[in-house]
């Protein structure tokens, strides 16, 4: 988790915008994958943190596997990090600190947005905003009872670093369970 961090430092001064973005990768109940874009809100030795609605695509299939997988790429350092694990919800408390700390109009987005399910018209989102924003005008805006964190606890962080002529520098941390101690292994390009 230390050489993460510093990856993650070095891109947080190299890339233009969200170096925290990776990609989420789940399967659905008939195995067909998934992958999207999500912003990674923490990690730590317990693991990667992102939020989510767990009535989207993505929240059922996290809730329904208990596994996924994380790429992290950056281009302007050509380098890329990849994690496998099982995913969990976040105590209540964590979803309610990261929510209050949103910006209003995030808060008042996660309250008027479906996520997932058809949607008949740009308008119809616009007026459930409008409605949301009424009624939080003047007060706090809640976390949403469906709007929650979840975190993966890797098994495996994989990082690769381009170097010329497709001779990547390619090395695999590994572990049996969230108490068992990593293994390194270095790997062909």
């Amino acid at each position: 988790m230390a050489l993460f961090a510093a990856w993650l430092s070095d891109a947080s001064a190299s890339e233009p915008r969200d170096p925290n973005a990776m990609t989420l990768a789940t399967v659905d109940a008939d195995g067909m994958p998934n992958a999207r874009m999500v912003l990674l809100k923490g990690a730590d030795e317990r693991g990667f943190v992102f939020f989510t609605n767990i009535e989207s695509q993505k929240g059922r299939e996290l809730d329904s596997s208990g596994k996924a997988a994380l790429v992290f790429h950056w281009k302007s350092l050509n380098r890329q990090i990849r994690v496998r694990g099982t995913v969990a919800r976040v105590a209540d408390q964590e979803a309610d600190d990261y929510f209050a700390s949103r910006p209003k109009q995030a808060q008042i987005g996660a309250w008027a947005s479906q996520q997932s399910r058809p949607l008949e018209s740009r308008l119809a989102f616009e007026k459930a905003i409008a409605i949301n924003a009424a009624k939080y005008a003047i007060s706090t805006v809640p976390r949403p009872p469906y709007w929650t964190g979840y975190r993966l606890t890797p098994s495996s962080i994989e990082f690769w670093h381009d170097r010329p002529f497709r001779l990547h520098d390619r090395i695999v941390f590994t572990r049996d369970d969230d108490k068992a101690p990593w293994r390194k292994t270095r790997l062909y390009p």
